[in-house]
């Protein structure tokens, strides 16, 4: 794949100019949202308990962790093929992602589980410690000073709650998980609504190309209905960053000598180029919306259907 490097005249054309804009101007929008917007607060259980009450937090540990391996796998198959070179296309850059993002995802679900586990051994005594406490002051004092002492309890416990947050390995998580969401919705869109179809000459689509244009949005949508995470909307500048990163790396590879481009909407040659940038760029805000709209959908009518089952975290 390596030819020979074009002279600076493929670089001083008016369209490369402009295709720079449209990845420099997104790039500039996303830090300024990022500056502007907070997180709300995300909890430690947020990150590993399920949305439902009748599934055990063990189950989502189980199925992130069968994702890795399923996916790992899938991801050397692909590495054993094309080698390194598997890198230079959007879609493996997604795919890995996703597996990062599961196996957080699994870490901090297993230590989620054990403490969970541990806590449990010892919830029971103090239970009924605490049951015995609340039966002797009852005989002991007034009714007055038993609602005063526990609502003071009960504020006390509340304000530890609130000031406990998930760290910066769940931050992290949340963060890979949205930009994930963003990215396999640009990835399996753009393969099979525009590459499949009017590519089909210069690749076949196999069971291999299936699998990983299809199985990590599958993947991702079951966790997206097990998991608890908040999907706030300005995260979407993560996914700009993201995008904009591959972009550039694509760029600093063609500078170096690299002269074939992975997708033909990259070509900078073509006066067409800036159409195609500004419409990519444009295509991100559906891809990460559509998402956005099924959490949003999952957090409105899934509390209707199943009012005993389902619990809303946020």
């Amino acid at each position: 794949m390596k030819e020979k490097r074009e002279g600076l005249d493929y670089w001083i054309h008016w369209q490369v100019f402009v295709c720079a804009l449209v990845i420099v101007a997104p790039a500039i929008a996303a830090a300024i949202v990022l500056s502007r917007y907070r997180d709300e607060q995300l909890r430690p259980s947020d990150v590993w308990t399920p949305c439902w009450k009748k599934i055990h937090p063990i189950c989502l540990l189980v199925y992130r962790g069968l994702v890795v391996l399923i996916m790992s796998c899938l991801l050397t198959r692909f590495l054993l093929v094309d080698g390194a070179f598997a890198f230079y296309f959007y879609t493996q850059w997604t795919f890995t992602l996703v597996i990062v993002y599961f196996a957080i995802g699994t870490v901090i679900s297993a230590h989620g589980c054990w403490m969970h586990f541990k806590q449990g051994a010892q919830g029971v005594t103090q239970d009924e410690e605490a049951n015995e406490f609340l039966k002797r002051e009852i005989q002991e004092t007034d009714h007055a000073t038993l609602n005063f002492r526990e609502n003071n309890a009960i504020r006390s416990r509340d304000k530890e709650v609130k000031e406990k947050r998930a760290g910066i390995l769940g931050y992290t998580m949340q963060i890979i998980y949205q930009i994930c969401a963003g990215a396999v919705m640009l990835t399996d869109i753009v393969f099979w609504c525009l590459l499949a179809p009017f590519m089909s000459d210069h690749f076949s689509v196999n069971a291999l190309m299936f699998c990983m244009h299809s199985l990590n949005f599958v993947f991702l949508l079951l966790d997206t209905l097990l998991n608890s995470l908040p999907f706030p909307w300005f995260r979407m500048a993560y996914f700009v960053f993201f995008s904009c990163i591959y972009v550039v790396f694509q760029w600093i590879l063609h500078a170096c000598g690299f002269t074939w481009w992975p997708y033909p909407f990259l070509e900078l040659s073509t006066p067409w180029a800036p159409a195609w940038y500004i419409a990519m760029a444009l295509v991100h805000v559906p891809c990460y919306f559509f998402y956005w709209l099924v959490v949003k959908a999952k957090n409105s009518f899934l509390p209707k259907w199943f009012p005993h089952a389902y619990v809303r975290s946020y």
